[in-house]
């Protein structure tokens, strides 16, 4: 039960962090590193403020573990606010959640894990749900650019994910991975040239890199542990319904019966694939 509650936890954490990455980049005009910029550093003090209040030994910093840590989440943060500026915030969590499945999934295979029937089942009725939920209908187009660095940020996000897997100290290992990343994405930041920054942006940023990523990703890495690696990736397949549900409830966006639909068939594959682990 403690399991389930701080998975359905971190979850609704990440949801929050597309709702609050639109309304900083998407309507209150940041610019899209600087709003990363933001949200990393954020992050890295929280962290790092409750690192400094526990008694356990202070972690590692620099290892090659950490290091491809900070990489993979770098990445992930500057490809996911890129994105933003051109994709909707449906059809970015379907690409950024869509491309996490097949690598972690790819990386099951990979590793000749046993991955049951039920499981395999599971993922396709939580992925025709995304996929009826999010899918653009009409003659909209997909902005290639925004699609390729959703793309990118999904393939690193999938990296971060198995690199948590066997982390024994997981609030030092995101509180590393943080203070690594933050000058990866600040120099991407001053090369490109930092924008306007209004007061709302900025608080946005905060909140998503000291709350719903800082606080999140640390909850994660302490799940992982208990969760096998299909499981890890179907779960996070509840991200993109939690956020439309978000969306119409913080932002007044319409709620149809696509979005009850869908929403049934992505938590119904996660419940057949959590039934397959048991």
């Amino acid at each position: 039960m403690k399991l389930l509650a701080l998975v359905a936890l971190t979850m609704c954490a990440f949801a929050a962090n597309s709702v609050l990455n639109r309304i900083g980049v998407a309507l209150q005009g940041m610019d899209p590193l600087d709003f990363a910029t933001i949200r990393t550093g954020a992050g890295a003090a929280m962290l790092w403020a409750l690192v400094g209040l526990r008694t356990a030994p202070r972690p590692v910093i620099l290892s090659p573990k950490r290091i491809a840590g900070a990489a993979a989440l770098a990445t992930y943060m500057i490809g996911f606010s890129w994105a933003y500026l051109t994709l909707d915030a449906g059809l970015g969590a379907l690409i950024l959640f869509g491309v996490l499945q097949i690598v972690v999934f790819g990386w099951a295979v990979f590793e000749k894990g046993a991955i049951p029937l039920l499981r395999w089942c599971g993922a396709g009725v939580a992925l025709i749900g995304l996929c009826v939920l999010l899918w653009p209908t009409g003659q909209a187009s997909i902005p290639l650019g925004g699609a390729t660095a959703m793309t990118v940020a999904g393939i690193a996000w999938a990296a971060y994910t198995l690199l948590g897997r066997s982390e024994a100290d997981p609030l030092g290992a995101t509180a590393s991975n943080f203070l690594l990343c933050l000058p990866l994405v600040g120099a991407v930041m001053l090369w490109s040239g930092a924008g306007p920054m209004p007061f709302a942006g900025v608080l946005t940023a905060c909140v998503a890199g000291a709350i719903t990523s800082g606080l999140g990703y640390a909850m994660w890495y302490r799940a992982l542990p208990s969760l096998p690696t299909t499981v890890a990736g179907i779960a996070q397949l509840s991200v993109p319904v939690i956020a439309v549900a978000a969306g119409v409830a913080l932002l007044g966006e319409p709620l149809t019966a696509r979005l009850i639909i869908a929403g049934g068939l992505v938590l119904g594959g996660i419940a057949i694939s959590l039934a397959a682990r048991r």
